[in-house]
């Protein structure tokens, strides 16, 4: 009979609450607690999800084996490292932090501590996504957009730890081959960080990955698609869907035609798989997947783009003051 895991989540905003219902709901895992710096809301989740509300997360590590960190990115390092330090198993959300000597510090004290360390790539429990990997086999070209509407929510960090990440974490995993090149582009639109960028991935191997992502768009849209020797293939993140074109030979040695297979997923939940995925984790006590070595490896490209990002900034102030556009000098992308 497997452990019951005893779990708890740090930080009952938006995504922590769904956290929390996820493990509330789990047969092998007993939720012991929640917490929140606003009570007033650890108290209105712990009340949904049957169990106890915390002002204060180490009031909640002596209770737990295991716990979710879905607090914001600039606290991830703090909260998780104090879990570490108890002992306790961490499922923290991405980025993993946001500098790699902080994400060095984690997978050190995991490793020294003997903890899982997992980071919520949620996106690599898209069914679509799992459905997409036993097809590949040498991708070419890959082009990636993930588009959104404008919400507060995520706007402590720019565009790229917010969005383009997911996108960057699936190319790393599914392109068998260092990068040697990176270029660059990005803008803000409405905070003072970027809103709008893509990025341009080329791996040793021959592949080139294109990524663009916004938080400014009118409707969102979360598509990647694969192109390679016989075979493209569309995953829609959001749909939860699979698009298949595989060239088949025409009749009597004609023009080649493509096979078109469609499959979708909609009934299964990622995060529920993610989280399901972390709770075997603990009770195997086995490496996971999405590793933190596997969240470090993206948020080092993600600080690459961020990088060469704002190292345009002083060439495009430059113009705009030549221009006479010295007003839109506060809108730069900022460091």
């Amino acid at each position: 009979m497997k452990k019951i895991v005893k779990a708890g989540v740090i930080g009952v905003g938006y995504l922590g609450r769904f956290h929390a219902q996820k493990y509330a709901a789990m047969a092998d895992v007993e939720l012991i607690g929640v917490a929140d710096s606003d009570p007033a809301r650890a108290r209105q989740v712990a009340d949904e999800c049957a169990t106890q509300p915390f002002s204060d997360y180490h009031a909640l590590l002596d209770q737990v084996d295991a716990v979710s960190v879905v607090v914001p990115t600039s606290l991830h390092h703090e909260v998780a490292k104090a879990c570490l330090r108890q002992r306790v198993d961490v499922l923290v959300e991405k980025p993993i932090t946001t500098t790699l000597g902080e994400a060095d510090d984690l997978i050190r004290l995991a490793h020294e501590q003997q903890c899982i360390l997992q980071v919520g790539h949620l996106e690599r429990f898209n069914p679509a996504v799992l459905a997409m990997r036993p097809l590949l086999t040498h991708p070419l070209f890959i082009e990636a957009h993930r588009l959104n509407v404008f919400k507060e929510r995520g706007t402590d960090v720019d565009v790229v730890l917010d969005l383009m990440i997911h996108d960057i974490d699936i190319v790393l995993s599914i392109v068998n081959s260092p990068i040697v090149s990176i270029l660059t582009a990005g803008a803000p639109v409405i905070t003072r960080v970027t809103d709008i960028a893509n990025a341009r991935l080329i791996f040793a191997n021959g592949c080139t990955a294109n990524i663009t992502v916004s938080r400014v768009a009118m409707e969102p849209l979360r598509r990647m698609r694969i192109f390679q020797p016989g075979q493209y293939l569309s995953v829609d993140f959001g749909r939860k869907e699979i698009m298949t074109a595989r060239r088949q030979p025409g009749k009597d040695g004609g023009t080649p035609v493509p096979e078109i297979d469609k499959s979708a997923f909609p009934e299964h939940d990622a995060l529920e798989m993610e989280l399901s995925d972390f709770v075997h984790h603990v009770q195997e006590r086995s490496q996971p997947d999405v590793s933190g070595e596997e969240g470090r490896r993206a948020l080092d490209v993600a600080l690459q783009v961020i990088a060469q990002i704002h190292d345009n900034r002083d060439r495009i102030a430059q113009i705009l003051q030549d221009e006479g556009r010295a007003d839109l000098l506060s809108w730069l992308p900022a460091n």
